[in-house]
């Protein structure tokens, strides 16, 4: 696997699973149609048997977690076998636990202090959280001069509509977003559509 996760694919789907069932099935579907970088948020119960599945019998799938929060987070995702770290925000104890970990990982960010100060310590890939209310396109194109050794993903709120914009930016390596797994599609376990639409996003490269 690449070293970034921002060179994976142009478009990291952002999953929320409430039944782990759904998990291979889903990420099958994702996978087939070109998006093989998976972001499971924890933020429901089963997130983390979610992982742990599409680890063991997607192959062809690079899982990694959301919403990672904490130490405890870092390590119960890593032990989940997820293969990269991303987090809304970030403080020195969870980027050091991020760090840690051995996995790549996109600390989130929303200020120009805040990416100054990752990139003080070392990090040039972020996350960009929430991208829309936090300034869209117009912000990163505004960063891009001062600070063009940062790259990000930017993540919330983003759409089909909106994500071409934000991958012709030269400070972003790819975008997150959840459009291709509708939760109308999910809960009716319409694998099909889910594949058309990632193939659709995965297109937009």
């Amino acid at each position: 696997m690449t070293s970034s996760v921002l060179d994976l694919a142009p478009v990291v789907p952002v999953v929320v699973l409430e039944d782990s069932a759904d998990a291979v099935p889903l990420a099958r579907a994702l996978v087939a149609g070109g998006l093989p970088a998976i972001e499971v948020t924890l933020r429901t119960d089963a997130a983390l048997d979610a992982i742990r599945a599409i680890a063991a019998e997607v192959p062809g799938a690079v899982v990694g977690a959301g919403t990672v929060i904490s130490a405890r987070n870092v390590e119960d995702t890593v032990a989940a076998g997820a293969r990269f770290l991303v987090s809304p925000g970030w403080t020195d104890a969870l980027l050091g636990a991020m760090k840690g970990s051995g996995l790549p990982f996109l600390p989130g960010v929303s200020t120009t202090s805040e990416v100054v100060a990752l990139l003080e310590r070392g990090v040039t890939e972020m996350k960009f959280f929430p991208a829309e209310a936090a300034g869209g396109t117009a912000y990163l194109k505004a960063l891009s001069a001062p600070l063009p050794q940062a790259r990000f993903c930017p993540t919330g709120g983003i759409s089909a509509a909106s994500a071409p914009s934000y991958l012709a930016l030269p400070n972003v390596g790819c975008v997150g977003g959840s459009w291709m797994v509708p939760a109308d599609a999910v809960a009716g376990r319409d694998w099909d559509r889910v594949a058309r639409l990632a193939a659709e996003a995965a297109a937009l490269a």
